[in-house]
């Protein structure tokens, strides 16, 4: 390897081991998955610093920007707890799925210690129609049952993630009918509006979705406006508003005479 190269690896070699190590003993599946894209993308940055640039921006586009990040945003959206991998479904899984790791670390160490480096001129040889090619010919040819078997267990793990993040339902989805008469309840023992609630602006001098509605009795309608608008501190005070109203009154007063 050249310098260029060795620093890249010992630079990015130290970060990819913590990330992978992130992987195995974070509490949150979030983070793990950060995990697994921070050893993702770092691996892109060492195939471009091999020449191999189409591996690089394979594996940063599609592995990292499409599948991990699909992966993590439907961690996100959904939501799994931690308390979650307590809970073991199927008897006995931990034990298999620790024999497979056993085995599956015997296997990459035994294929590691048997690998014999090519030299630079048949890696040149490999790549003199272009890199691209030289992939294609390899992937469909050589190791095209190895890429096959690859895509089958990428097809499970998609598979195993959306089966780990549904969630079943507990209660029966409720009813257009279900949720008026849930209304009529709540406004006989809770006292709530059983109409729409009014819209923002109503009978006030800025009709916008940060200044309330005003009551019949000239006070505002606090459920006329959003939350998250009263959560930033958006919303007009009431203050606002009546001096609004008394600025009206007055402009009113000074037209009829």
């Amino acid at each position: 390897m050249s310098g260029f190269e060795s620093v890249m690896f010992w630079v990015l070699a130290p970060i990819m081991v913590l990330a992978s190590l992130g992987l195995l003993f974070a509490r949150k599946a979030v983070h793990a998955a950060l995990g697994v894209a921070v050893v993702m993308v770092s691996l892109g940055v060492i195939y471009l610093a091999q020449d191999a640039d189409f591996l690089g921006v394979i594996q940063v586009f599609v592995y990292t920007g499409a599948v991990m990040m699909l992966f993590l945003f439907v961690l996100m959206l959904v939501g799994v707890d931690s308390a979650d991998s307590l809970v073991e479904t199927i008897t006995g899984q931990r034990w298999v799925g620790l024999l497979l790791a056993v085995g599956l670390g015997v296997l990459i160490i035994t294929a590691v210690g048997s690998v014999t480096f090519a030299s630079p001129v048949g890696l040149t040889q490999a790549n003199a129609e272009g890199n691209v090619v030289g992939i294609a010919g390899k992937i469909f040819t050589q190791y095209v049952w190895a890429f096959e078997v690859t895509s089958a267990l990428l097809i499970t793990a998609a598979m195993g993630a959306m089966v780990l993040a549904h969630r079943e339902r507990l209660t029966p989805r409720p009813s257009q009918a279900d949720l008026s008469k849930q209304r009529v309840r709540d406004y006989g023992e809770r006292g709530k509006h059983l109409g729409p609630l009014p819209s923002p602006g109503v009978y006030a001098r800025h009709n916008a979705v940060d200044t309330p509605a005003l009551l019949p009795d000239g006070t505002p309608a606090e459920s006329s406006v959003s939350r998250v608008l009263t959560a930033r501190g958006t919303v007009q005070s009431p203050r606002e508003l009546a001096d609004d109203l008394r600025e009206v009154a007055r402009n009113d007063e000074e037209l009829t005479r």
